[in-house]
């Protein structure tokens, strides 16, 4: 079945490839704005541990580094700051403490979404729909924004805007300074994803079934495309083209330009489920599924080069850094694949289901587990 925009489009050239991303950081989920999961710099052959800290519950989003720094969240309600180099805690902000003293404090704050850093700020949205703005320096709120049901988005700065979806079927832009919403816009689902963004445009997938082309500046809807099922993985862009996997087993290539659907992938024998967000190199898509498969597709014409199987479903989305693929499963390993083959390179045991996706930067790879460990591998000493 070929899909269609349903309105009017606006042509907008999108980036050749990643976005550019100032120095070697990954300030937000997936690093840049066009959300390609693609590492600045290769990380070695080798890896190992440098070092793990507790956080005391599960960790669900990516981490988010930058300037020398981690930035990660845990349930029920604990954003840290830690050293990339040794882990050493520089702050932790709990915004229910408060409310815990007077006995009405509300678990299961932090869950899916990222923390995103820029401009001495760190953003993130909780379980209790609040997004918040915390110094990046002190750790101390500099301000709150209630949505009217969860937020599992992560957010996206976009100039004086934060973009950021939440389940009350509400897409917004938040004022980085006041943090008043500038403008909403309503869907017919909770907005799960992140937001990619490019030449003015933030383009969102929907639990509704839309991928939808928002101008940042006003909110105004400038596209949509029916992407045939729900949808909680974040579109990665490059070339005109959003790529992104959905709830009905397919991974889309969506051409904007020709305002039409330029191919799918589904497996062929194995039906499941695509939660993770795809990594997005200059020949491949890597894709990685509730089928225990990550999926390298031709970015061309979707065919399949080769597919990797784990022992359990990934929901953490996988990404690239050189040569080499980095996927956290729910078996609790954490697989370095090759590019070119997807063979089996080597495996790190975390002990625990990886259900967010690793952060990579500074010669470090980063990402936590269900029993509330935040790891950091980084090359082999020799």
């Amino acid at each position: 079945m070929k899909r269609r925009l349903l309105l009017t489009f606006l042509a907008v050239p999108l980036a050749a490839g990643a976005a550019a991303q100032g120095g070697d950081d990954w300030p937000q989920f997936r690093r840049d704005a066009a959300l390609t999961g693609i590492a600045a710099a290769p990380l070695g052959d080798e890896l190992e541990l440098k070092w793990s800290a507790p956080l005391g519950f599960s960790v669900e989003s990516s981490p988010a580094i930058a300037g020398g720094f981690v930035y990660a969240t845990s349930l029920p309600g604990v954003l840290v700051k830690l050293s990339l180099e040794d882990g050493a805690e520089a702050w932790r902000y709990r915004p229910g403490a408060g409310e815990a003293e007077a006995g009405e404090f509300e678990e299961d704050r932090f869950g899916e979404s990222s923390p995103a850093v820029a401009g001495g700020t760190v953003y993130v949205g909780d379980l209790l729909g609040v997004l918040h703005a915390v110094d990046a320096d002190s750790g101390e709120p500099r301000w709150r924004f209630p949505t009217g049901a969860e937020i599992k988005s992560s957010p996206v700065v976009a100039g004086d805007l934060v973009l950021i979806g939440s389940y009350d079927e509400h897409f917004y832009g938040v004022d980085r300074t006041t943090g008043k919403a500038r403008w909403s816009l309503q869907t017919e689902g909770p907005v799960h994803a992140t937001p990619g963004r490019h030449d003015g445009l933030a383009w969102v997938t929907g639990c509704d079934a839309v991928l939808r082309g928002v101008r940042i500046t006003d909110g105004t809807e400038m596209l949509r495309f029916d992407s045939g099922a729900y949808t909680a993985a974040s579109p990665a862009i490059a070339d005109g083209t959003l790529y992104y996997g959905t709830f009905n087993n397919e991974v889309l290539a969506v051409d904007v330009g020709a305002g039409e659907l330029r191919w799918r992938y589904e497996h062929p024998a194995r039906h499941f489920p695509y939660y993770a967000s795809a990594a997005l190199t200059a020949e491949l898509v890597i894709a990685a599924g509730r089928d225990k498969l990550v999926h390298a597709l031709d970015r061309r014409t979707g065919e399949a080069r080769w597919t990797f199987r784990a022992r359990a479903r990934f929901d953490a989305s996988p990404a690239v850094a050189g040569n080499r693929v980095y996927a956290g499963n729910a078996d609790g390993r954490l697989y370095v694949l090759d590019l070119a083959t997807g063979e089996k390179l080597s495996e790190f045991h975390a002990g625990a289901a990886i259900m967010g996706s690793p952060a990579l930067a500074n010669g470090r790879i980063v990402f936590g587990t269900q029993d509330g460990t935040l790891f950091a591998l980084g090359p082999a000493s020799e």
